[in-house]
C-alpha cells in the first residue's frame, strides 16, 4: 500500500523519478511497476537496500523499457548533479532528520524546474498520541526525532520557493497498529492483540476487500497516519 500517489508526480514516459530514503523499496518498485519512468531509490541503510533488491528480484521486469537502480546517499548529500530529475518523493523520512531545512534545500537542488516534490510524514495527533502511550517510542535510535503540524510541512516548502499543489493523508487503518504497538511497547514482538491487528493490515493487503476500503476512507479524514503533500518547482 502506497503512501505517495504517482498520479500526483505528473511522470512522462522515460522520466527519472528519485525516491530519497527508499528504505526497502516499497514506494520505487512501485512507481517502477505503475508508472513509465526510471527510478532512483537512495538510502542509508545498506540493510535496506539489500532487502530492495532482493524484492525488486520478485517481479517480472524483463518486458519493461525503464530501470530501478538503488544505491546509498545522504539526504543531505546527494550524488546528483543540479536540476537533473523530473521528481522527487521523500516518504516518512523527514521525522528522523535532525536538519529539516538543510534536506529539503537538496530536495529541490536536484529538482528540475517546473518537478514535483512528494514529501509525507507522520501527522500530528496519530504521532502525538504514539509519543504520549510510549516514551520509548520516540526514542529509539534512528526514531522519531521531531512532529510536522500540516502548516509547519507545507511552510517548509514555500517557503523555500516551492509551489503547493495538493495534499491528503493516507493509511487510516494503520494509527491503531502503531498506538497498539506503543501501548504494548515492552511485549510487542509477542503480544497477541499487535500480532492480530498486524494479521488485519496483511489481509486488507492481500485482499482489498471492500469493507476495508470503505473503513480506510472513512478513517483517512479522523485518524490517517500519514500526511502527504505535493509541491511544484517553479519553471
Amino acid at each position: 500500500m502506497n503512501t505517495i500517489k504517482y498520479k500526483k508526480l505528473n511522470l512522462q514516459e522515460g522520466d527519472t523519478l528519485l525516491d530519497m530514503g527508499c528504505g526497502e523499496g516499497r514506494h520505487s518498485i512501485g512507481a517502477l511497476l505503475e508508472t513509465s519512468a526510471n527510478v532512483i531509490g537512495l538510502d542509508l541503510s545498506r540493510n535496506d537496500l539489500s532487502t530492495a533488491k532482493s524484492r525488486l528480484k520478485d517481479f517480472d521486469i524483463s518486458d519493461l523499457q525503464t530501470s530501478c537502480n538503488f544505491g546509498v546517499a545522504n539526504i543531505n548529500d546527494i550524488p546528483i548533479e543540479n536540476s537533473k530529475l523530473d521528481a522527487v518523493m521523500c516518504s516518512e523520512v523527514l521525522e528522523h532528520i535532525d536538519s529539516p531545512q538543510e534536506s529539503i534545500e537538496e530536495l529541490i537542488r536536484v529538482l528540475k524546474p517546473g518537478g514535483v516534490l512528494a514529501l509525507s510524514v507522520p501527522r500530528y495527533l496519530p504521532e502525538l498520541i504514539c509519543w504520549k502511550l510510549s516514551k520509548e517510542y520516540s526514542k529509539t535510535p534512528g526514531g522519531h526525532v521531531r512532529i510536522f503540524k500540516h502548516n509547519q510541512l507545507k511552510d517548509l516548502g514555500v517557503r523555500n520557493g516551492l509551489e503547493y499543489l495538493s495534499f491528503h493523508w493516507a493509511h487510516g487503518l494503520h494509527s491503531p497498529y502503531w498506538w497498539l504497538q506503543c501501548l504494548f511497547w515492552s511485549t510487542k514482538e509477542t503480544s497477541y492483540i499487535v500480532k492480530l491487528y498486524h494479521r488485519l493490515l496483511v489481509w486488507d493487503l492481500m485482499k482489498k476487500p471492500l469493507t476495508t476500503k470503505i473503513l480506510e476512507a472513512i478513517l483517512q479524514p479522523l485518524i490517517g497516519k500519514s500526511l502527504v503533500m505535493y509541491f511544484k518547482k517553479p519553471a
